[in-house]
């Protein structure tokens, strides 16, 4: 009997150890279902080929991009213009936004560079310029689009910005 009871305890264990693996390694993930470039460095990762344009003010440097069709995107759109308080960081400016609805479907881990990205654990708005292939150890991610110029223009920027986002009037 207590064979049987310290094998009923391993076979529980292992099952256990099974799914923690299996729900792991089937986590979503930035790149899963991403259109993406790989030829041009230089250039975001995400192609996003229609969608809502749109520009980014950092003082007097311009950040052009493209917001996806994402209901969280949406709600953004919605606000446009607005002002967000963001910061720069070793792979990101990030800012606290206020809260926009997300479909949990789309919550995934990481980014790819370039990304344009809300944060639902803040809430924050995020843009990730560097750093794509460790950043799946960062979860809680949706994706409402891309930046559409070259990674070095934002990565040259340092410091604290009131950044205004716009539609683009082209």
């Amino acid at each position: 009997m207590k064979k049987m009871m310290v094998f009923v305890a391993a076979m529980v264990l292992a099952a256990s150890f099974a799914a923690a693996v299996s729900a792991e390694t089937a986590k979503k993930v930035a790149r899963d279902g991403a259109k993406m470039q790989t030829e041009d460095r230089a250039m975001p990762t995400r192609v996003i080929e229609n969608g809502t344009k749109i520009v980014m003010h950092f003082g007097d440097t311009v950040i052009p991009g493209v917001l996806n069709d994402s209901e969280t995107a949406r709600a953004l759109i919605a606000k446009l213009p607005y002002t967000v308080r963001m910061n720069s960081y070793s792979h990101d400016f990030c800012g606290v936004t206020e809260e926009l609805p997300y479909k949990e479907s789309e919550v995934h881990y990481g980014w790819l560079n370039g990304d344009i990205d809300y944060a639902i654990n803040a809430p924050y708005f995020t843009i990730l310029h560097s750093d794509e292939e460790n950043s799946e150890q960062y979860g809680y991610q949706v994706n409402i689009g891309v930046i559409t110029c070259e990674l070095e223009k934002i990565r040259a920027l340092r410091g604290n910005y009131d950044v205004r986002i716009e539609l683009a009037k082209d």
